[in-house]
């Protein structure tokens, strides 16, 4: 019989309620996050845990262009950054280079940072319209 973990199903939840917005927000999150594990694990000269931490966020790199509308033009623009993000993080994991991390953290950020402003503007938009946007 199988416990079930509250955490792990707040979780699953969490993925499977959340808007397309949201899981872009959720994947750059857990891009930060794994550059920054990968970060310490360089540090602390756990080659392991940095390749792994490194092809996870690769993974999420690889998923937000998949996932990209190429019918936008502001697209090819974002595909361009995500495969440099992605070849970055590359060079980052064969030569063991914390300021490579920095520089692809920094981009991630942004871009988060950027999607946040617009999942909020577009809630401001939906209540002042009466959830009509």
């Amino acid at each position: 019989m199988a416990v079930n973990n509250p955490y792990q199903t707040y979780q699953n939840n969490s993925v499977s309620t959340a808007s397309p917005g949201e899981l872009t927000l959720m994947l750059y999150n857990g891009c930060l996050k794994f550059i920054n594990l990968a970060k310490q694990a360089i540090s602390k000269k756990e080659v392991e845990a940095k390749n792994t931490n490194i092809l996870k966020a690769q993974k999420i790199i690889q998923e937000l262009m998949v996932t990209l509308n190429t019918d936008v033009e502001v697209s090819q623009n974002m595909m361009a950054l995500y495969d440099y993000m992605n070849r970055r993080l590359i060079e980052a994991n064969i030569q063991n280079d914390i300021s490579i991390l920095e520089e692809v953290e920094g981009m991630c950020t942004e871009f988060r940072d950027t999607w946040k402003q617009v999942i909020q503007f577009n809630r401001q938009k939906q209540h002042a319209t009466g959830g009509q946007a």
